[in-house]
């Protein structure tokens, strides 16, 4: 779990998945996929927004199995590059209480070609959603709350 500054280019693998307990910056995340070989770069953020299915959303809350996460993360970034042909990723997903408009999750991808950046950068995305035990408790502006259920992967359902 990332509780400090994430490591800068060359202070460990880019092929990074973590948890963060605390807001973390991207720049270096996105310096540690620059690499010669890489034409292209796509990232994705996803966001706490303030609805959800109808409802008024006044901010949420990731739980997570944070081993088996961040194992099963990684494992979900090297399924991309292989899958891909992309040349290296990261993705970090924080967990605790968010507010409306923090930073909950951030990929990053880079790619001798935009295709395979923008391909696998959603593929990352929609995997981790759909396979890595983060829990999501929402916390309703009408004092309600309750706990979303994942989504099956490739779904336009709202939420997703």
């Amino acid at each position: 779990m990332i509780d400090a500054p994430v490591p800068g280019p060359g202070e460990g693998d880019a092929r990074l998945f973590a948890i963060a307990s605390r807001p973390f910056d991207i720049a270096p995340l996105r310096t540690r996929l620059l690499n010669d070989r890489a034409g292209a770069y796509a990232a994705f953020e996803g966001w706490v927004r303030d609805h959800n299915d109808g409802r008024a959303v006044r901010g949420l809350r990731y739980e997570a199995y944070v081993e088996l996460a961040e194992a099963e993360g990684r494992r979900i970034v090297c399924e991309a590059l292989d899958r891909f042909g992309a040349l290296d990723a990261c993705c970090v997903h924080r967990v605790g209480e968010l507010a409306i408009g923090e930073l909950a999750v951030w990929v990053g991808v880079s790619a001798a070609h935009r295709a395979a950046a923008f391909d696998a950068c959603r593929w990352i995305i929609d995997e981790v959603k759909a396979r890595v035990p983060i829990w999501k408790h929402e916390h309703y502006a009408d004092g309600d709350a309750g706990w979303l259920h994942p989504r099956p992967t490739g779904s336009t359902a709202p939420g997703t």
